[in-house]
C-alpha cells in the first residue's frame, strides 16, 4: 500500500526555489565545515569509487570484445 501524500504545488514551488537558490552552495559549505582528514578521506572514498567505476566499464567492454580506447602505447629502447 502506498501511503505517499501529494504536497500543495505552493510548497512544491517554494521548495523548488530555495533548491535553486542554495543547492549550489552545499559542497563548498560542508567542505569548508570539515577538517582537513575528512576533507582527505572524502576525496579518497570519491577517487576510489571512480576507479572502481572505471574498471567496471574496462571489464565489461572487454567481455563484450567491442573496441574502446586505444591502448597507450610503451616508450622504450628503440633499436
Amino acid at each position: 500500500m502506498n501511503m505517499a501524500k501529494r504536497m500543495p504545488p505552493e510548497v512544491l514551488d517554494y521548495l523548488r526555489s530555495m533548491g535553486k537558490a542554495y543547492g549550489k552552495m552545499g559542497g563548498k559549505k560542508s567542505a569548508q565545515n570539515l577538517t582537513p582528514e575528512e576533507r582527505s578521506a572524502r576525496a579518497k572514498k570519491a577517487s576510489i569509487a571512480a576507479a572502481q567505476k572505471r574498471t567496471a566499464e574496462r571489464l565489461a567492454r572487454e567481455a563484450t570484445g567491442k573496441p574502446g580506447k586505444k591502448p597507450i602505447k610503451q616508450k622504450g629502447p628503440r633499436p
